[in-house]
């Protein structure tokens, strides 16, 4: 192999890998950045709630509020209408609106009642796995209905 057919090859492989990033700043970069924000508080507080990690209450109560406050963040990133966007979205989030919103809905409020619960000292495991298995059905409900996997 010749120097200048390395290069090229050397070169190409470089540009295609630059293809495929998002840009953190689009609306894609955006939502999938406060999606993994949530996935990672909510891995979290699920592991205190069975034992995978030790139960805090301080952290425990600290992190509903940190989820609750990301799960009113990313709907603002989705378009009103669908755009070239490579994400793990169905079409039918720009399709079904109505039912979007209701899912969105779902999550904020199962995340307010997280919050809520965590007032109330206490904090015991047994008492917050309820409201902890309501967030965790929001987010699924959302994915079934509107991700790609």
């Amino acid at each position: 192999m010749t120097v200048k057919t390395l290069a090229i090859a050397l070169l190409a492989s470089l540009l295609l890998t630059g293809c495929g990033q998002i840009d953190p700043n689009s609306p894609l970069g955006q939502r999938k950045a406060l999606f993994k924000q949530m996935l990672k508080t909510s891995e979290d507080l699920g592991g205190m709630l069975r034992g995978r990690l030790a139960f805090d209450e301080q952290r425990f109560a600290e992190g509903a509020v940190r989820l609750d406050q990301l799960s009113r963040q990313p709907w603002q990133h989705f378009p009103q209408v669908e755009k070239d966007d490579r994400s793990n979205a169905r079409d039918e989030v720009w399709q079904r609106q109505e039912r979007f919103q209701e899912l969105v809905d779902e999550m904020e409020s199962s995340t307010a009642a997280l919050v809520e619960a965590t007032t109330r000292p206490p904090l015991e495991p047994a008492r917050l796995g309820a409201p902890m298995q309501r967030v965790e059905d929001a987010c699924e409900a959302c994915h079934k209905e509107f991700r790609a996997f």
